[in-house]
């Protein structure tokens, strides 16, 4: 199936508002994050990787900001393990009715989904051996972090993990340099005009804070978990694992 192509910052803005995960988003996003999250694709298949050796029999796999549902798929596709459903939760109404429409075209696999529409921050999160945050802690207040991060832990089972993507900052200005370079570098050749990434970023200034990876680390940490690393990144994206 063909991608509509991301369009929305293309043509020169009057006032260029706050990003959201609107309809217009929604109709663009699988296009977006192609274009301008490097190593997606994999990072998506990897994650299926995890998932198909960590899901514990009769436990719940959460996919907390599901946006499309693209980790939601690849987690009902490659779990194996009896008696596990997906939890898949976004608070974009637009975005959870196109995540119906993808998943009800995948017949593959037998493991079920249901979706939400729902702040993350109020979903309960229990008997869970797989919690995703992919691309999503990063669009909550920094503030609020440790708390959605301790309710996971608590509902995670023994062996269960936590697996956290986010875009991420450095503390050295020169790493910080290269890594935006390298991405800037990686949306132009993906298409994208000078005007279309200034635009983009201004609109994102506000609602993405990236944090440094030694952050989040130290931040999972202090949640519970025992045992956190990096397990995958490409330029200034990367995603930790989490072992409870």
């Amino acid at each position: 199936m063909s991608r509509k192509k991301d369009a929305i910052y293309a043509g020169p803005l009057s006032e260029i508002v706050d990003f959201r995960f609107d309809e217009r988003v929604a109709d663009v996003f699988a296009d977006m994050i192609q274009r301008s999250v490097p190593g997606y694709s994999m990072l998506i298949s990897t994650i299926g990787v995890l998932a198909a050796k960590y899901a514990q029999a009769d436990s719940h796999c959460y996919d907390l900001g599901c946006s499309l549902g693209a980790v939601s798929l690849v987690l009902r596709q490659r779990i194996a393990q009896p008696g596990c459903d997906v939890i898949a939760v976004d608070n974009s109404p637009a975005m959870i009715e196109r995540a119906q429409e993808l998943l009800a075209r995948d017949t593959s696999a037998n493991v079920p989904v249901s979706l939400a529409c729902a702040d993350i921050r109020d979903v309960v999160i229990e008997n869970a051996s797989i919690v995703v945050l992919n691309l999503t802690l990063q669009f909550i207040p920094p503030a609020e972090r440790l708390l959605l991060l301790q309710r996971i832990y608590d509902g995670l089972r023994p062996g269960g993990i936590l697996v956290l993507s986010e875009k991420i900052a450095f503390d050295e200005p020169e790493r910080q340099q290269f890594h935006d370079a390298l991405q800037q570098d990686f949306k132009r050749a993906n298409g994208y005009s000078e005007l279309e990434i200034s635009q983009k970023r201004t609109a994102l200034e506000k609602v993405m804070i990236p944090e440094s990876l030694a952050t989040h680390r130290q931040r999972l940490m202090e949640a519970g978990f025992p045992f956190v690393d990096t397990w995958f990144q490409c330029f200034n994206f990367a995603s930790l694992v989490a072992v409870k």
